[in-house]
């Protein structure tokens, strides 16, 4: 299996070397008369693909934090309604063990 994914590596590297190399031209980008830059059109691919996965790890790290605030909210109830359910079954469980002893 390892070797399944190294080469899959190998074949996924191989592409993107392959891709910066057919894709080396200048792209100019300017913002108003502010910002003005010159970068391979290959870099401004990869860097907005880096933003997008930086984003969206974010997102899933916000996700993730809200999940975890709503189990530990359930986890709690539960918690909760166990207590309730025993302290309701409690003086039952006493009754029926006491009238078992008065008919023996």
């Amino acid at each position: 299996m390892k070797v399944i994914y190294t080469i899959i590596a190998v074949l996924f590297i191989m592409l993107i070397v392959t891709f910066s190399l057919m894709n080396t031209t200048p792209v100019e980008l300017k913002y108003l008369d502010l910002f003005r830059v010159t970068v391979p059109a290959y870099m401004l691919i990869f860097v907005c693909f880096l933003i997008g996965v930086i984003f969206t790890g974010f997102l899933g790290l916000v996700e993730r934090f809200r999940m975890s605030r709503t189990i530990n909210r359930l986890q709690k109830q539960v918690r909760d309604l166990k207590r309730e359910l025993r302290a309701q079954e409690g003086p039952h469980l006493l009754e029926e063990e006491s009238n078992r002893t008065e008919k023996n």
